[in-house]
Parts: structure tokens; C-alpha cells; sequence
């Protein structure tokens, strides 16, 4: 890892976390994907940026963006805790058998495909360096009525949230350039160890509180993601309550 990274590391973390640890090498992004042509979809917005294709080139990282990428739905994508998102190769080849069927490199919409890291396990706030731009695993896709309509799975929403491998979205800290077969090296992950799943499936109210606190970086989207749990969890407890003995 380069003195230039180690130092935005540094510049970043919140008070009460410790300093990164040393650099582990942890997995190798296999395609840096963008978009290859905006597609009709159902809905308001009519336009979605989904079809992302591999690219051989190195690829800008921007904070908002990679460069040739963009978004279309504004309202419910983009923006700085969803720069980039990520998605495991192990999981996408999970998906490839139950469906029958070649998934390629961007096929669930992602920017970046990574082997060997299992992306929906990372910990919110964990920081990867790749090339020579700096990431912060920021939280997870929650799948939507567009992503089923491009799979043309059916039921896949649902599927898809059982599962939860959702990979994750990521913020970038520090920008730079990008390529497929960069190592993915993890500089620091969070005391806290709530992960990407953990927030995705949102039964333990305790931990998801635990969060709020603890890791001062995360996004209203985040926090609204969290209060959404908790009227569920709430309605749940209630119910359970009601029940007889």
C-alpha cells in the first residue's frame, strides 16, 4: 500500500477506532465494469443504467462515479455512499447454477467484480485499497423492481433479499485509477464487525443501534434503512406479544 493511501486511511477514521492495520491482500477485482447503454424499464423514470459491461482499460475513479458510468434514477441511486458497487464471484457463480445460466461480469448492475472476498460478509466502514484509490464499504443493494426486470427472473426480488448476498455499495475516500486484476487489499475494518448482511437483514435491533453509534460515517440512507428495521422488528415484538401462551 502506498504512503499516500495509508495517510487517507488515517485522515478518515473516526477518533475511536484504532489505525489501520497492516495491508492483507484479501481478493482481485476479476472486471471494472460501466455502463454499456441505458435500457427501457418500467416506472416514472422509464430509463435504467443497469447494463454494465467489462471494460480492459483503467478506469477513473471519481467520488460519485466511475468514469463512463452514471445513473438514471436519481432519486433512489447514486450519490456518495453509492459511488460503486461490488459483487462476489463466488456468489454470482452460486447464482449461475440455481438459475441454469451464464451470468457475466456485470449482470447484477455491478461496477466492480471481485473474486476471493466475500463482499456481503464485509464489515459497514471497512476500507479497501485497489490501483490507486481508496473505498469505504458504505451498505448494501437492496434489490428493486428494475433489477427484476432485467434478470427477467421471476420472483427475483424476493429471491434475491433471502439470500442476501447482496454485495455492497461503496463510497469512494480517495480517488484514482482502477483496473481488472488490481488487488483488493483490506487496510481497516471497524471494532464494531457489523456487516453488510447484518444491516441488510436487519432482525437484531440491538446491533443496528450498536451502529448508529459506532460508526459516525454511515449515510441517511443508512439510518433510515435502520429506522425502517426498527418499526418492523416493533410490529413483530408486538405481534409476538399478542399471541397466547
Amino acid at each position: 500500500m502506498s504512503d499516500e493511501l495509508t495517510a487517507a486511511a488515517e485522515s478518515v477514521l473516526p477518533e475511536h477506532t484504532a489505525a489501520p492495520a497492516a495491508s492483507s491482500t484479501v481478493g482481485t477485482v476479476l472486471a471494472v465494469c460501466v455502463v454499456h447503454a441505458d435500457i427501457e424499464v418500467p416506472g416514472r423514470v422509464g430509463r435504467s443504467a443497469i447494463d454494465k459491461r467489462p471494460v480492459t482499460r483503467r478506469v477513473r475513479v471519481n467520488r460519485l462515479s466511475l468514469d463512463g458510468d452514471h445513473v438514471c434514477n436519481t432519486e433512489h441511486h447514486g450519490g456518495e455512499h453509492q459511488a460503486v458497487y461490488a459483487y462476489a464471484q463466488e456468489d454470482a457463480e452460486r447464482w449461475g447454477r440455481e438459475l441454469d445460466r451464464e451470468l457475466p461480469y456485470g449482470w447484477f448492475g455491478e461496477n466492480l467484480r471481485i473474486g476471493g472476498l466475500p463482499v456481503s460478509d464485509a464489515v459497514l466502514g471497512e476500507r479497501w485499497a485497489i490501483g490507486d484509490a481508496l473505498f469505504e464499504v458504505s451498505a448494501p443493494r437492496v434489490p428493486c423492481a428494475t433489477f427484476q426486470h432485467w434478470t427477467g427472473e421471476q420472483q427475483w426480488v424476493k429471491r434475491f433479499t433471502l439470500q442476501s448476498d447482496t454485495g455492497a455499495y461503496l463510497r469512494v475516500l480517495t480517488e484514482g485509477a482502477i483496473a481488472a486484476g488490481d488487488e483488493v487489499r483490506r487496510i481497516h475494518i471497524p471494532a464494531h464487525g457489523i456487516t453488510v448482511r447484518d444491516l441488510f437483514g436487519g432482525r437484531d435491533q440491538a446491533l443496528l443501534d450498536r451502529l448508529l453509534t459506532e460508526e459516525p460515517t454511515i449515510s441517511d440512507d443508512v439510518r433510515m434503512q435502520i429506522e425502517r428495521h426498527r418499526r418492523r422488528n416493533d410490529r413483530a415484538a408486538a405481534t409476538s406479544a399478542e399471541l397466547p401462551a
